[in-house]
């Protein structure tokens, strides 16, 4: 799909998937690479029961979460400190530059829509693996 030529609404059906530098894997969705977006990003993300994210923090853009299914623990801030549940039906706001981990803790997958300000997936991804011991 040629993303560069006229701007115009594109129609994404999320079949592909590709793995994540946060260690998850994403199913392909409204990006840059994708539909030729400037300013968002959004897919849909299913964590596995028992899996996790690798420690990381998006240092330039603003992530939205909307829990679609299931529930999903996250650790973030300084440290991975502050801790909450996210649970279906409810939204998750990350700023930029705040560390967080997320994890599937259940016997379920979840899954949840997220939206970046940022339209290429993982330019601004950073890892912190001196982080990932902190969370069980």
């Amino acid at each position: 799909m040629d993303v560069k030529s006229k701007p115009t609404c594109r129609l994404v059906k999320p079949h592909h998937t590709y793995g994540g530098k946060q260690g998850l894997n994403y199913f392909e969705g409204i990006a840059a690479e994708t539909v030729g977006s400037t300013g968002i990003c959004m897919h849909i993300l299913t964590i596995p029961p028992g899996a996790r994210a690798k420690a990381h923090m998006h240092e330039a853009h603003e992530t939205a979460i909307y829990m679609l299914s299931g529930e999903a623990h996250t650790w973030y801030g300084e440290g991975l400190k502050d801790h909450i549940v996210v649970h279906a039906g409810e939204l998750f706001y990350i700023p930029p530059g705040v560390p967080h981990l997320p994890a599937n803790l259940s016997n379920t997958p979840c899954t949840a829509i997220i939206a970046r300000t940022d339209p290429n997936e993982q330019e601004s991804v950073v890892l912190l693996p001196e982080l990932d011991a902190v969370v069980p």
